[in-house]
């Protein structure tokens, strides 16, 4: 190697990062809300050491559960109350009256002409039952039904369903009650002529203005109860005196009465439609929850109702002592 060969020089040392100033704290504007500082945590309240001789505080014992109230042995001799029964859409028998009468009289005629059909009679009937008024011819019945039903008005007394008073309503009112809350069976059967057994059932619903599809379904329904839905095109004239009368039960019923009311509804039948007549009426009393007033002669509709009352000479005939 050769001494005349040029030394490379050194390579340039780089010059320090220099090291960025501090951010100065700017100073506080004149006027300015300081910023407080931070709330400092309190100290736990110390548990205060008990003081000698001291009792603690007692833990308080639970509330005792109440015994049972205890059911009332029954009184020897006493009648137990029967327990209210379910059937259809009532209750049979209720123990709130449906229909009532206060000391009903009704006079006809004036002086020595003066006929008293109906003496002070009172009577209650409840939804679901059926009570049946017997008596002889000219004992005062229909009137009594007519009544009960705001055809007539009595001469005293009173007349009340639910809590419309019938015997001082206006006409107006015993109309419109008579079309949606009483139902009537007529002894002759009633029936418009020209109608079929269906319409017939219909009229009442008609006058209510009751839906077309409600009305059908309601008197598919009845005809069905009284078995009659092949009959259900048939007139009057085309069935059977019993077959009628079904109609007619049928049709008192369309509505959903509160009150329904028959006048001797067996009193054209012979013996064994007129049985038939008798379960088919109870059954639809009880079913429908109906207050139920059936006057009749027929010792069998008496043995099937709820009640008995007796009329002589227009008065409630006490029963004999036993």
């Amino acid at each position: 190697m050769s001494d005349d060969a040029p030394v490379p020089e050194p390579a340039p040392v780089p010059e320090p990062t220099p090291v960025p100033e501090p951010t100065p704290v700017p100073e506080p504007v004149e006027g300015s809300r300081p910023v407080p500082d931070p709330a400092p945590v309190p100290e736990p309240t110390p548990v205060p050491e008990p003081v000698e001789g001291s009792r603690p505080a007692p833990v308080p014992e639970p509330a005792p559960v109440p015994e049972p109230t205890p059911v009332p042995e029954p009184v020897e001799g006493s009648r137990p109350e029967p327990p209210l029964r379910r059937r259809g859409r009532g209750l049979a028998p209720t123990r709130t009256p449906v229909l009532r009468a206060d000391a009903v009289t009704r006079v006809f005629g004036d002086g020595a002409a003066q006929v008293v059909a109906v003496d002070g009679v009172s009577l209650e009937v409840g939804a679901g039952e059926l009570l049946v008024v017997k008596g002889r011819s000219g004992s005062g019945k229909t009137t009594l039904l007519n009544l009960l039903g705001g055809l007539d008005r009595p001469t005293g007394g009173s007349v009340h369903l639910g809590d419309l008073e019938l015997s001082s309503a206006s006409e107006a009112r015993l109309v419109e009650t008579r079309r949606s809350d009483l139902g009537f069976v007529f002894q002759t059967f009633g029936l418009i002529p020209v109608l079929s057994a269906a319409e017939n059932i219909e009229v009442p619903l008609r006058l209510l203005g009751v839906d077309p599809a409600e009305r059908d379904a309601r008197v598919a329904e009845l005809l069905d109860a009284v078995g009659l839905t092949a009959q259900a095109s048939q007139r009057p004239p085309e069935l059977s005196g019993g077959q009628q009368q079904r109609v007619g039960i049928a049709r008192a019923l369309a509505a959903r009465p509160r009150v329904l009311l028959a006048d001797e509804p067996t009193g054209q039948l012979d013996s064994m439609t007129g049985s038939a007549m008798m379960d088919l009426l109870v059954d639809l009393v009880h079913r429908e929850g109906v207050a139920a007033v059936v006057t009749t002669h027929d010792p069998l509709l008496m043995a099937r109702a709820d009640r008995v009352l007796e009329l002589h000479d227009g008065r409630v005939k006490e029963p004999d002592a036993a």
